[in-house]
C-alpha cells in the first residue's frame, strides 16, 4: 500500500483511526478472493455465517478508494507541469486556470485520503474478527459435548468403601492452609491465599514442570514480561476480539492472560534464520482474566481465578513441521500428568469448541474425583491446552523466517501450550492424593521439591 500524505492538515483527516487496526491480518483478502469456497467452508464448520462477499465488497472499496487517489495525485502533478508550460508560453488563462484545478484537486485529495484511510480500516477490522479455519481433521460440532475422546491414560484412584473423596477446597480448607476469604477480603471473589505446605506445592509444582521442559523436553526457560501494549495482545489475538476477557494496566499496558502472549511476540516484526527453526520456549508466571464470561461458574474454589499461576509452551517452526510439533508438543504436556501420577484424557476439540486462533487443538483433562458430574462422583476437567495455530499470529505479528538458500521470506507457524496450569495441578494433586485423615500425600516427583517432605498435614 504506497504512502502518499498526509494532504490533510489542521481541521482535516484524524491522524490515527484505530491503533489496534493498523496491523496486518491474519487473512490475505488476495487468498480468500482466490479461495472463497474454502473460506466460507471453515467458517460454516465453525458454525459461522460465510463472510467472504462482504469482505470482497470491502476490498474493492478500498481498491477504488487507492485507484481514485492515485488517480487524483497523477492529475495533480501533471497540471503542475502543465502551470510552467502556460507561463512559458505566457498563457495567463491557461495558467489560472490549472492552479484553480490543483487547488481543488488539493481539496478533493484531502477528503479522498480520509475515505481510502477509512476504507482500509473497515477492512482490516473486519479481517482481525475473523476467526482461524480449522483443519479438515477436526471434528466437526457445535460446543464440548462434541469433542471427541482421543486417549485415555491411567485409571481413577479408588478409595476405601464408605469414603467420599472431598473437593480441594474442603481439603485446602480444613488442612488451614487455603484462605479464600482472607482474599476475598482484599480483592474480591476469584482469588485465594495459599499458606505453609501448599504456597510450597504451587511453587513446587512450577519449579517441577520448568525442569523438566528445560532439561528434557528441549525448551528454552524465559522470563518474560507480564505488561505487554496493544500489539502484543493483537498478535496472539487476544485483541480485538476478547478486550472485555482482559485486564487494562493503565493507558499503555495490559496485564497478560497467559504467557503465550509474551512468548509468541518474542518473534514479532522478525525475520529469523532458518537454522533457529524449530525454536521452543518455557515460561512460568502469573497470569490474569478477568473471566468475563463464566458468571456463575466454579465460583468456589481454584479452577477459575482472576489470577493463576501457568507454566506455558510455545513453539515457532518451519509450517511442514507444525503439526508433527503439535503432537510433541502435547506428549510433553502429558508427561507432567504421567510424572504426577493422575488419570487424564486427551480430547480433540471439534470446530465449535476451538479457540479463535487455533486451527486444531487438543485440551488434556484430568480426573477430579471431589468433584461431581451430575450424580456421578468425580469427573474430567481441563488442565491443559494444547494448540497449533498455522500461520495466524505469524501473520499478525509479521514473524517470518528465510528458508536456508532462498531470498523469499515465509510466515513462521506458531503453537501454544500449557505444560501445564499450575493452579489446577495443585487441585488435582489434592483430591487424588487426599487421605480419611484429612492429610494429603506429597507425590514422589515433587518430594525433592519439597524438602522432602512425604505428607501435608492440618496446619498447627
Amino acid at each position: 500500500m504506497p504512502f502518499r500524505g498526509p494532504f490533510c492538515r489542521s481541521g482535516g483527516a484524524p491522524k490515527v483511526l484505530s491503533k489496534v487496526f493498523q496491523r496486518l491480518s491474519m487473512y490475505d483478502i488476495k487468498w480468500i478472493r482466490e479461495n472463497t469456497a474454502v473460506f466460507d467452508g471453515g467458517r460454516r464448520r465453525r458454525g459461522l455465517e460465510p463472510l467472504s462477499e462482504k469482505l470482497l465488497a470491502l476490498d474493492d472499496a478500498r481498491k477504488a478508494a487507492i485507484a481514485s487517489m492515485q488517480a487524483a495525485q497523477e492529475r495533480r502533478n501533471a497540471a503542475s507541469k502543465e502551470i510552467g508550460q502556460a507561463m512559458a508560453a505566457k498563457d495567463a488563462a491557461r495558467a489560472d486556470a490549472l492552479k484553480a484545478e490543483v487547488a481543488e484537486l488539493k481539496t478533493r485529495m484531502c477528503e479522498m485520503e480520509v475515505a481510502e484511510k477509512a476504507a482500509i480500516a473497515a477492512l482490516d477490522a473486519a479481517l482481525s474478527e475473523i476467526p482461524n479455519t480449522p483443519l479438515a481433521e477436526v471434528p466437526e460440532g457445535k460446543d464440548e459435548h462434541d469433542n471427541v475422546e482421543t486417549r485415555r491414560i491411567g485409571a481413577p484412584r479408588q478409595f476405601a468403601d464408605g469414603f467420599t473423596p472431598k473437593e480441594h477446597f474442603e481439603i485446602g480448607e480444613a488442612l488451614g492452609l487455603m484462605d479464600f476469604e482472607a482474599a476475598s477480603r482484599m480483592s474480591g471473589a476469584r482469588f485465594v491465599v495459599l499458606k505453609g505446605a501448599l504456597a510450597r506445592m504451587e511453587r513446587a509444582l512450577m519449579q517441577f514442570m520448568l525442569d523438566l521442559h528445560t532439561e528434557q523436553n528441549g525448551y528454552t526457560e524465559v522470563n518474560p514480561p507480564l505488561l505487554v501494549r496493544d500489539d502484543a495482545m493483537y498478535g496472539t489475538a487476544q485483541l480485538p476480539k476478547f478486550r472485555d476477557d482482559q485486564f487494562r494496566a493503565g493507558d499503555d499496558f495490559w496485564l497478560i492472560p497467559t504467557a503465550e502472549v509474551s512468548l509468541t511476540n518474542l518473534v514479532r516484526e522478525q525475520i529469523l534464520d532458518d537454522s533457529t527453526l524449530p525454536l521452543r520456549v518455557t515460561a512460568g508466571t502469573q497470569c490474569f482474566r478477568l473471566e468475563a464470561g463464566s458468571a456463575g461458574r466454579d465460583t468456589r474454589g481454584m479452577i477459575r481465578q482472576h489470577q493463576f499461576a501457568k507454566v506455558e509452551l510455545v513453539s515457532i517452526t518451519r509450517p511442514e513441521e507444525s503439526l508433527a510439533e503439535h503432537e510433541r508438543m502435547t506428549a510433553c504436556a502429558e508427561e507432567v500428568l504421567k510424572r504426577l501420577g493422575l488419570h487424564y484424557r486427551v480430547m480433540t476439540l471439534c470446530t465449535g469448541d476451538m479457540g479463535f486462533a487455533s486451527q486444531k487443538t487438543y485440551d488434556l483433562e484430568v480426573w477430579l474425583p471431589g468433584q461431581k458430574d451430575g450424580d456421578v462422583q468425580g469427573r474430567f476437567r481441563e488442565i491443559s491446552s494444547c494448540s497449533v495455530c498455522g500461520d495466524f499470529q505469524a501473520r499478525r505479528m509479521n514473524a517470518r523466517y528465510r528458508p536456508a538458500g532462498e531470498k523469499t521470506t515465509r510466515f513462521v507457524h506458531t503453537l501454544n501450550g500449557s505444560g501445564i496450569a499450575v493452579g489446577r495441578a495443585l487441585v488435582a494433586v489434592l483430591e487424588n492424593y487426599q487421605n480419611e485423615d484429612g492429610s494429603v500425600t506429597v507425590p514422589d516427583v515433587l518430594r525433592p521439591y519439597m524438602g522432602g517432605l512425604e505428607k501435608i498435614t492440618k496446619a498447627g
